[in-house]
């Protein structure tokens, strides 16, 4: 989710341009408006925000000095200019600030919807860079929780993952180093390395970036952005993790199922031979207490005997 702040002295321009931003898609919601710079940053200074869309000429703060502040306070920001003067001058000063783009009024919807289409799509892709090199930096010097993620899907352990989830979520959040924003990304790129590392075709599963919780309010207190990251990575985290538990139960009840039906062609082929559990363990390759239980979940409780004109031994 991409959460916009609007900076205009008209509250026309102000509300027309909340209704572009929240018709756009999905992704971007409008957090707040104010009616010039100053009033802006003491908005952020209780707020969070991810892209500042901002007019030039304001009373009290214009929108030029307002990026100044918005690059050396709140870095993560990206900024985008609306305005009525088709000053070079003006555009100019803009690019320099590395705002994303220079908009004239009266707003063509269309231009507009392009031009925030673009700032979401840089937003996403700077941040999927920086927890991507985060991945990179971190994860040979933390091979063990990988491992530990694999071990734990490949023998489903279900019942050790919750503890396995927080204990990565503290380890993410030492890596993003305050930059909590980057949580809910680096937490769907641990996955989809997990889901690489283990190197399993059936395992390929399509995850989404992970949407927005949804809490009923459209503003992020600034205070309480940690929690509300971290409860967004951690259910990104579980969202994963049950996924995949449940594509390695489908890969194994699968790979029984064929194990079962190996058995029982064996055992019709042999029927009139003298003929052991051992012998049938190799044929199939698994150690026979395995077998057994493999057999056993495969058909209920019955039991098989092997024999060859009286028992020899049994599925117990």
């Amino acid at each position: 989710m991409i959460r916009v702040l609007i900076v205009d002295d008209s509250m026309l321009i102000c509300s027309s341009l909340s209704k572009y931003v929240s018709g756009y898609n999905d992704t971007t919601v409008v957090s707040g408006t104010a009616s010039n710079g100053v009033k802006a940053l003491e908005w952020l200074e209780e707020n969070y925000a991810d892209l500042c869309i901002t007019d030039i000429r304001m009373p009290a703060m214009d929108g030029l000095e307002l990026i100044e502040q918005i690059n050396r306070l709140y870095p993560w920001m990206k900024c985008m200019v609306v305005s009525s003067y088709d000053d070079f001058q003006y555009a100019q000063r803009s690019i320099k600030l590395f705002a994303l783009d220079y908009i004239l009024k009266p707003i063509d919807p269309r231009a507009f919807n392009e031009s925030l289409s673009s700032a979401t799509d840089r937003i996403i892709q700077e941040r999927n860079h920086e927890a991507a090199q985060l991945i990179l930096r971190k994860l040979p010097v933390n091979r063990s929780w990988m491992e530990r993620w694999i071990e734990h899907i490949q023998t489903l352990r279900s019942d050790m993952m919750p503890l396995l989830i927080v204990e990565t979520l503290e380890l993410l959040e030492g890596w993003v180093a305050g930059n909590y924003y980057l949580l809910n990304v680096l937490s769907n790129l641990w996955l989809q390395t997990v889901i690489e590392e283990m190197a399993k075709d059936k395992l390929r599963l399509e995850l989404d970036e992970g949407k927005d919780l949804g809490l009923g309010e459209h503003l992020l207190r600034l205070h309480a952005i940690r929690s509300y990251f971290r409860l967004c990575a951690v259910r990104r985290l579980e969202e994963g993790a049950n996924s995949l538990m449940s594509v390695m139960r489908g890969i194994r009840d699968n790979q029984s199922s064929k194990v079962v039906d190996m058995m029982k062609q064996y055992i019709r082929g042999h029927y009139g031979e003298k003929i052991n559990l051992q012998d049938l363990a190799d044929f199939v390759s698994h150690n026979k207490t395995y077998m057994c239980t493999l057999f056993k979940a495969g058909n209920g409780h019955d039991r098989l005997a092997i024999y060859r004109g009286g028992t020899d031994e049994s599925f117990a």
